[in-house]
């Protein structure tokens, strides 16, 4: 299981791509076609026609790393098809690729402490 650091960038190219793209074709579409550039600490999410599987761009500081997955018997809750990037946390990244409905996790408000008189 992936577990990203809570301060990591997390971007969703909201359009399928080809799966047949390897690392450093899908670092270069990110940076070209979405303008989120991997190497520079922010990890980019890409999703195949087939709801069912996941790729994911990011430079770990040592290289580029990609990760696969495919879910079995199910599939991967995405966003609408449209063109054009979105956001995500690392908590949700955590549920969509654990197969949950990652749309329902947010983070909780935390009230701001009352300066003590």
């Amino acid at each position: 299981m992936l577990t990203p650091p809570a301060s990591l960038m997390i971007y969703v190219a909201t359009r399928p791509v080809d799966f047949r793209k390897g690392a450093d074709g899908l670092a270069l579409l990110a940076k070209e076609t979405l303008g989120h550039d991997p190497m520079k600490g922010v990890a980019v999410v890409f999703r195949a026609k087939r709801a069912d599987r996941v790729k994911i761009v990011v430079w770990d500081g040592s290289g580029l790393v990609l990760y696969w997955k495919r879910l079995e018997g199910s599939a991967f809750k995405w966003p609408p098809v449209v063109d054009g990037v979105m956001r995500m946390n690392a908590a949700q990244l955590s549920a969509l690729l654990a197969g949950m409905d990652w749309t329902r996790m947010h983070a909780p408000r935390i009230p701001q402490p009352k300066a003590l008189a």
